[in-house]
């Protein structure tokens, strides 16, 4: 349900549209799971009883916030790293309770992503025997969205000049239709038959963005998923399984991430085609990190690729029962020399390196810089010397 936090949130959105310049965002509007959630789960955990879950704990949050924020790294994410160069202050999660309009700032955004999200409702999932413990689908997200626009939108033209202004972020999302499927036992075949119904889901919230105003989005594809230090442990000692010799990484899963970026990207092109006047950006994660992936010391990452920084043991350091944050892990020394933070998720110095690679680099179709030429690089200073 819509607070009075989201009001002043969005409120301030509505109140900076009067100063946006053609080609830069004075607003971040974002959905998604894990990759670009600000502390929603975070909030919406401490309404349940119980333990606080994992990464809510140290070392989460160590090398920047220097406290757990509910983010699932040790600092910032891509998210945070926009914001940033567009002279934004970090975006807040939509859920929280304790947001004013002098505290976060004209223009700042809000965050709507939830780790654990999937693009598809629980009930697909449910049905294929498949048990999705975040009920925040990009569903339920896009109806927090709305649900808030009433509320300060006295006429549909506001809401398209609200919505048209900010800068949307579009997930990552559907990652977590498979690893969920995949994590309870369904096999790799099954899964990509997931595939159209996730991309289904994805394009379906974009158009629903664009009828309600939506005129830049940026829509990130699937990371590398064979190269994840979960995956690697899940499937490690397996005679089914091939692997890239120049990486390491797990070639059919490689293969099944290619596949859903390949559809995604087709169905992105058909709404470039039917909306001329909308910039449609997708946001090339996969090739980004497979950068490191294939020389990982060129680029800092000198203890690689592949082993988690901060795990439970095992030969990448990741193990399903001893998180990241338990008392039984174990925590790198560097973690900025690591690509992988906890298993599945990233270092800060890897969300870095790829937002470079997205928002300064040649990863984005069409280029970001081509879109927003005053994107306030210098805000980033010393990116290039730290990756």
């Amino acid at each position: 349900m819509a607070d009075s936090s989201t009001f002043y949130l969005i409120l301030t959105l509505l109140l900076t549209c009067n100063v946006y310049v053609k080609g830069c965002y004075p607003s971040i509007i974002s959905f998604g799971d894990s990759l670009a959630d600000t502390g929603n789960l975070k909030l919406l955990s401490q309404n349940s009883t119980g333990k606080a879950p994992h990464f809510m704990l140290p070392p989460y949050g160590d090398t920047y916030f220097h406290e757990p924020t509910g983010r699932f790294s040790n600092g910032r994410l891509i998210i945070d790293f926009i914001a940033e160069s567009l002279g934004l202050m970090l975006i807040p999660p939509s859920q929280g309770s304790n947001f004013t309009i002098s505290e976060t700032g004209l223009g700042q955004g809000v965050n709507y992503a939830v780790a654990g999200a999937t693009a598809l409702d629980s009930s697909f999932h449910e049905a294929r025997g498949v048990v999705i413990k975040t009920n925040a689908s990009l569903g339920v997200q896009l109806g927090w969205f709305k649900e808030s626009l009433p509320l300060i939108c006295s006429t549909i033209s506001d809401c398209k000049q609200l919505i048209g202004c900010s800068l949307i972020l579009m997930g990552e999302i559907g990652g977590n239709d498979y690893n969920h499927a995949l994590e309870s036992g369904k096999s790799i075949a099954e899964v990509e038959t997931y595939v159209p119904y996730v991309i289904n889901a994805i394009i379906s919230a974009v158009n629903e963005l664009i009828e309600l105003g939506a005129r830049t989005l940026v829509i990130p594809g699937n990371l590398p998923i064979g190269c994840s230090a979960t995956y690697l442990t899940m499937f490690y000692g397996s005679n089914k399984m091939k692997y890239d010799n120049s990486t390491g990484c797990i070639t059919q899963l490689n293969k099944f991430a290619e596949y859903h970026n390949e559809l995604l990207k087709t169905e992105l092109n058909q709404i470039r085609e039917d909306h001329p006047e909308v910039s449609i950006i997708y946001a090339d994660y996969y090739n980004a990190a497979m950068q490191i992936f294939r020389y990982p010391n060129t680029y800092g990452f000198t203890n690689g690729a592949l082993k988690a920084c901060c795990g439970g043991g095992g030969p990448f350091n990741y193990n399903a029962s001893i998180s990241c944050g338990d008392p039984l892990s174990t925590t790198c020394a560097q973690p900025e020399t690591y690509l992988n933070w906890d298993g599945l998720h990233l270092t800060e110095a890897a969300y870095k390196f790829i937002f470079k690679s997205l928002f300064e680099g040649s990863y984005a179709t069409p280029q970001f810089k081509s879109l927003c030429p005053t994107l306030k690089l210098q805000l980033m200073g010393g990116l290039s010397s730290s990756i």
